[in-house]
């Protein structure tokens, strides 16, 4: 079933993207959740207008991400945890608790945009994945310390 997303989707695609799904995805949960319609004739011919109109605002959105992507990566974030005698956190580092590190810094960037992608166990220097853009990705440095 050939469909056209509306929002960005994690794992499936971008916004205005033609994706095909199984039907049963589409039908009963990105159709009525409003993330995605149906790919017939007249869709495809709005869509492509819709692209056209847009190809000069998405460079401008593409040009930011990429300033925020540089400033992001400049920067080495401070998390604070509880941190027990062994040295393992209890607990988690969240993205949120990353977003907001960034949020201090003047960075806003949404936490479902970001993702750890190796357990955060204890005290030390680790990685997150921003996702700004389909074309730009990062990494942004975080320090978990105790509190």
């Amino acid at each position: 079933m050939e469909i056209i997303l509306k929002t960005d989707i994690k794992g499936l695609g971008y916004k205005n993207d033609l994706v095909d799904v199984k039907p049963g995805y589409g039908r009963n949960y990105l159709i009525p959740q409003g993330f995605a319609v149906l790919a017939t004739g007249s869709n495809k011919k709005i869509l492509a207008e819709n692209i056209k109109q847009a190809a000069h605002k998405a460079e401008k959105i593409k040009t930011e991400a990429e300033n925020i992507a540089e400033k992001v990566e400049s920067i080495t974030l401070e998390i604070k945890a509880k941190i027990g005698e062994s040295g393992k956190i209890f607990g988690k580092v969240t993205t949120l608790q990353i977003s907001d590190a960034l949020a201090v810094h003047g960075i806003d960037i949404d936490r479902k945009k970001i993702s750890i992608n190796t357990p955060v166990d204890g005290a030390g220097e680790y990685i997150a994945d921003v996702d700004l853009h389909r074309e730009v990705k990062t990494k942004a440095k975080f320090m978990v310390v105790a509190e």
